[in-house]
């Protein structure tokens, strides 16, 4: 396993960031508007999450250059699954949401190409 350095996770952060903007204007292009980003608790992290009348719709955005390293919807295992749903329930228990409609989508942006999953998981 190879040890990143300060500036390397600096370097993935500040990447992660640009395509998570790039996914949130692709979003909101579609009509989803978004509400949060970079959602963070002591369960996890959630890239977006956005809105589309009462649906409330949790977004995992994922960049690769190429296939190199496989597609990006590949990365978002079922344990970083399970993450994005512990994270999510206790967004929507610390936001006082009741019962509402909720969906998990994947972004996955491969070079320029933009793919948007609905219903990812």
């Amino acid at each position: 396993m190879v040890k990143q350095t300060g500036k390397t996770k600096l370097n993935k952060r500040r990447t992660g960031s640009r395509y998570e903007a790039i996914a949130a204007k692709y979003l909101e292009d579609q009509g989803i508007m978004i509400v949060e980003r970079n959602y963070h608790c002591f369960q996890g992290e959630i890239d977006l999450i956005g809105k589309k009348g009462e649906l409330l719709i949790f977004v995992e955005v994922k960049y690769r250059r190429n296939e190199k390293n496989g597609v990006p919807s590949e990365a978002v295992t079922w344990q970083k699954q399970q993450h994005i749903r512990r994270t999510a329930q206790y967004y929507l228990y610390s936001h006082r949401y009741g019962e509402i409609p909720c969906r998990f989508d994947v972004v996955g942006i491969l070079g320029k190409e933009i793919r948007w999953i609905q219903d990812a998981f």
